[in-house]
């Protein structure tokens, strides 16, 4: 649970109160590229949402713009923790993924704090 609070600090320092969170909003910081978070749905006592950095597209339009990583993240209020959750279709609950998934959580959100990103 520790990695969960965690993440729920980083989280709040880049975006605010998650259940004071609306619709998209994206963060642009010279020398990196766009992050964009999207609530995705809402209850009474969790939020989630959807965050991803967006790649320009190459030159010659070679490649298309994309979204990577594109991860969806569950913010428990009451609880005041936030954890990854699985790609859409993919039910695994191996503990190693879940450790892993979050883990990577943890690292995007203090890159993105660290490189300049805010939502709020």
């Amino acid at each position: 649970m520790g990695l969960y609070e965690s993440n729920y600090l980083r989280l709040t320092t880049l975006a605010g109160y998650p259940p004071s969170l609306t619709g998209t909003a994206t963060s642009r910081v010279d020398g990196d590229c766009e992050l964009r978070l999207s609530v995705v749905d809402r209850s009474r006592y969790t939020t989630d949402l959807s965050l991803t950095y967006l790649l320009p597209a190459e030159a010659g339009g070679a490649r298309p713009p994309m979204a990577v990583p594109d991860m969806l993240v569950r913010a428990y209020h009451d609880a005041r923790l936030v954890e990854a959750l699985p790609a859409a279709g993919s039910p695994d609950r191996d503990l190693q993924q879940c450790w892993a998934r979050n883990m990577m959580l943890n690292k995007l959100l203090e890159y993105c704090t660290e490189r300049g990103h805010r939502f709020s």
